[in-house]
Formats: C-alpha cells, sequence, structure tokens
C-alpha cells in the first residue's frame, strides 16, 4: 500500500514539498505571488490554506509546451517565444490546478481558487526561484514540475502556509 501524497507550500522559504506517509520525498524551490498572499479575486496574491489537486493537465507533452486557458497552444518554449513575448506570464509543461476546501476563506465567492485559476505550473527555466514573482500561482522549474506531476494524482491536498510548521498553530493536512 503506497502512502497518501500530500503537498506543503510554505512562502516564507518559497519551497515546495512533496510528502508521503509524512516523511519528506522531495523539495523544491517555488515562486509565489509577487503580491504575497491574500484570497481575493483579482489580487494577483497566492492564496493560503487547505487545497486539493482538482485537475491535472499537461500529462504527456513535451517539456516547455506552452498553455493558453489551459490548453496547450501547439508551441514549446524557447528562445524566439521569448523574445516575441518578453512579458508574457508563461504557463508551461504542466498544470496541477487547486480548488479551496474552505468555503469563505478559499472557497466561493470572491475568493475561490478554482475561479481564480490558481495552479502549480511551470515557468520558463531562466525565470528565478526562491523569490515571490508570480500573479497568485506558485511557479516551478519544468524538470521538477514533471517529476511532482508524475507522482500527484487529482484529489491530492495541497495546504498553503506563510512559515514553516513548526512556526505555525494549523496541523498539516492529513
Amino acid at each position: 500500500m503506497t502512502a497518501s501524497p500530500r503537498i506543503l507550500i510554505v512562502i516564507a522559504t518559497q519551497t515546495l514539498t512533496r510528502l508521503a506517509g509524512g516523511r519528506v520525498v522531495a523539495e523544491y524551490p517555488v515562486s509565489t505571488g509577487a503580491n504575497g498572499v491574500g484570497e481575493l479575486r483579482g489580487s494577483g496574491c497566492t492564496p493560503r490554506g487547505q487545497h486539493r489537486v482538482r485537475l491535472r493537465i499537461g500529462a504527456g507533452c513535451p517539456v516547455g509546451t506552452v498553455f493558453r486557458a489551459r490548453r496547450p497552444t501547439g508551441e514549446v518554449y524557447g528562445p524566439e517565444l521569448a523574445a516575441a513575448c518578453p512579458d508574457r506570464d508563461w504557463i508551461l509543461t504542466r498544470i496541477l490546478w487547486l480548488t479551496g476546501c474552505v468555503p469563505g476563506r478559499n472557497r466561493g465567492g470572491q475568493v475561490d481558487t478554482l475561479r481564480r485559476f490558481i495552479y502549480i505550473h511551470g515557468c520558463p527555466d531562466a525565470a528565478p526561484m526562491g523569490t515571490p514573482r508570480s500573479h497568485g500561482c506558485i511557479r516551478m522549474r519544468n524538470s521538477d514540475l514533471v517529476e511532482l506531476f508524475d507522482a500527484t494524482p487529482a484529489g491530492t491536498p495541497v495546504e498553503i502556509r506563510e512559515c514553516a510548521p513548526e512556526h505555525s498553530p494549523l496541523p498539516l493536512l492529513g
């Protein structure tokens, strides 16, 4: 029997930790919202709290596949696309689309994570990790994202915290 996977994202350290059976399996640098944390639609902030992976998008696509509106465009990111669209917020390789679990906090109304289109997704490999720069999503290096995606079924619990568990009163997702 395989231990249920879980994901913990810590804003303060800009890390994503993959857990199984209560043990750390992998840790990756990420980039979260440049506007900090927050749940309101249109804020550009990364939502806190308990979430789940609602949908997995991009299985089998080449690394660097470009997505628009959660659909592959047929393009693969490279120097020519980067030069043509230098300010674009690239969504690459795979998408793990998150849904909030707590009504009024990150589910429903103006705080709905799913309706805010908050993803864990790939970005250009030259994009800095470890510093908040996204529009609210969780950006990862493409190779890290492929590894995470392959180990993350739909329904996987995802907790997004401002600080590490030892500094927060909230329990880890079970």
